[in-house]
């Protein structure tokens, strides 16, 4: 729900600007700093809430490889963008991954899932994900006490030493204790700076629009909206609240499994 109490899709009716004049854009919290629960928002459900994540019928967790504990920024996405699964980035070469555009931000308060905070883009890396072209797009709440400070990613690199390679080294190994290999990266790893990362949030931005005016086919993706007066999938209130009415209640939460706190070491290749 928004501010009034409508209900909307965090994914189709959050603007993806908070200030498009100044680049600073609205992000949608996922996964709060330190926690493991892959939540994200579930673009094929109707309002896309934020779910988590399930594989082969289990919920699904992040590893801790030593010496991360879990996420290690608010992790999230960028309303109204969307990596098109059917679009070859030029950059890459490789297709995107049919969800919105990842952020992850790197001020010092803990946000909430589900919160909506205003961003500062200052750069990306192009994860390469099974194939998939994965933007990590690196970004401050311009709430944080030091967000006059950070204006580009070689910010990052002078402020936060160490902090950018830690980024790279999580993404390239999170998925290493479920038996995957390392993930690779377009650019040899490299950070791309503030101006290319504008360009790639507002070119996923196009995407989405191609998307929710069904100018483009998003197969199993579901457009429904509240706000989109010139989408054909823009509907009521009355329709949303159906729709939540539908949903099953919530049950009490399962007990996070023990497991999710073990601590993995391996050899770096």
């Amino acid at each position: 729900e928004d501010a009034a109490g409508r209900y909307i899709s965090p994914f189709h009716d959050i603007p993806i600007y908070a200030d498009a004049g100044k680049n600073v854009f609205n992000m949608v919290v996922e996964v709060p700093r330190w926690t493991n629960a892959k939540m994200e928002i579930a673009t094929k459900d109707p309002l896309n809430p934020i779910k988590q994540d399930v594989k082969k019928g289990k919920l699904r967790y992040v590893a801790n490889v030593f010496p991360h504990k879990g996420y290690i920024w608010n992790y999230g996405a960028i309303p109204q963008t969307w990596e098109d699964p059917g679009h070859k980035d030029e950059n890459t070469g490789c297709c995107g991954d049919n969800d919105p555009i990842d952020v992850c931000e790197i001020g010092s308060k803990v946000c909430s899932r589900g919160e909506v905070i205003k961003v500062k883009v200052l750069g990306t890396l192009a994860l390469i994900d099974e194939g998939e072209t994965d933007w990590k797009i690196i970004a401050i709440n311009v709430e944080d006490p030091e967000a006059d400070n950070y204006n580009d990613i070689n910010d990052v690199r002078r402020m936060k030493p160490g902090y950018l390679e830690a980024t790279v080294d999580w993404f390239r190994r999170y998925k290493v204790p479920d038996g995957k290999p390392e993930n690779q990266f377009a650019f040899n790893g490299e950070f791309k700076d503030k101006d290319f990362a504008v360009n790639i949030v507002k070119s996923t931005h196009e995407h989405w629009k191609a998307l929710i005016a069904k100018k483009t086919d998003g197969g199993e993706i579901n457009c429904t909206n509240l706000t989109v007066s010139n989408s054909p999938f823009c509907c009521s209130q009355e329709c949303a609240k159906a729709t939540v009415d539908a949903a099953p209640p919530c049950k009490a939460a399962n007990p996070i499994p023990p497991e999710v706190d073990k601590w993995f070491y391996y050899q770096k290749n």
